[in-house]
């Protein structure tokens, strides 16, 4: 099942994609249905409406926490990093890297993402499969972590670099307005096979920029999620984004950095397309 958030006649409602449009769910937001429902078991109203008279909104709009990031989980984007700027991105010990994302409200599919032109000069994209918790985990065995997974969406971690490596550390840099964008769904867990093996790419103005598959990462996603459930509890509706493949602007050389009306695509096998535009 692929569920969404949307606008329709003013009013948020969450929904299932049917090839007939949007058929509405009785929960009054995307966190309330993660942390109360089953998939298998979602009774929709009935209440079905055409794709063209919604405007999506992340899946998720408004996170309850933080996104829980890794960083530098792909080996071909840990090389691409460490070249760019070995002082900011190499890693002394093969050890996950994990960071948080601050997002008050995560960006729309097909929204703007602001250009911020008078903070940033290098502005960066990075393709991320996300995970999204469905059930409180806390000592979580890698074997058992699938049991613990709602579904997965399309996340833009949208970077600045100059903000990045001018801090010597990745928050403030990651986590400006609209710095999040999301979607355009969730793919519900039982729709994918465990653990996930997807081709991910992106695209900017058309040009195929990343290429990769979700099977490639460092850290898998039941390591992850072990790792992070052994100090921590994780809550329904947290989201963890795990890494983006080579092929980030900053890995070309010179740099690919984005500029106003740039379209920024993300894509992933059984999940969809992400599509943005630099305001």
């Amino acid at each position: 099942m692929k569920l969404v958030t949307c606008i329709y006649k003013g009013a948020e409602r969450v929904g299932a994609l049917t090839k007939a449009g949007v058929e509405f769910l009785p929960y009054a937001d995307m966190n309330t249905l993660i942390e109360s429902a089953v998939p298998s078991k979602l009774k929709a109203t009935g209440e079905t409406v055409s794709f063209a008279d919604v405007t999506l909104l992340a899946p998720i709009p408004r996170p309850r926490q933080d996104v829980i990031c890794l960083g530098m989980n792909y080996v071909d984007h840990a090389e691409e990093s460490a070249r760019y700027n070995g002082r900011a991105f190499s890693k002394e010990k093969p050890i996950s890297v994990y960071f948080s994302k601050r997002v008050s409200e995560a960006n729309m599919p097909d929204g703007y993402i602001p250009r911020h032109k008078d903070l940033v000069e290098r502005l960066d994209y990075e393709a991320e499969l996300a995970v999204i918790i469905g059930r409180e985990a806390r000592n979580v065995k890698p074997e058992a972590a699938g049991d613990y997974i709602f579904g997965y969406t399309i996340l833009n971690d949208v970077s600045a670099r100059d903000v990045q490596t001018g801090h010597m550390q990745w928050y403030f840099g990651k986590s400006l307005d609209g710095f999040t964008p999301m979607g355009p769904c969730i793919t519900t867990a039982d729709e994918i096979a465990f653990p996930p093996a997807l081709k991910i790419c992106s695209r900017v103005n058309g040009e195929l920029r990343q290429n990769s598959n979700t099977s490639l990462l460092i850290h898998s996603i039941p390591a992850i999620i072990s790792e992070l459930a052994q100090g921590m509890t994780l809550l329904p509706g947290t989201i963890i984004a795990t890494g983006t493949p080579a092929g980030v602007g900053m890995g070309f050389d010179p740099p690919k950095f984005l500029n106003s009306e740039d379209v920024i695509e993300c894509e992933i096998e059984k999940i969809g397309v992400l599509r943005n535009t630099i305001l």
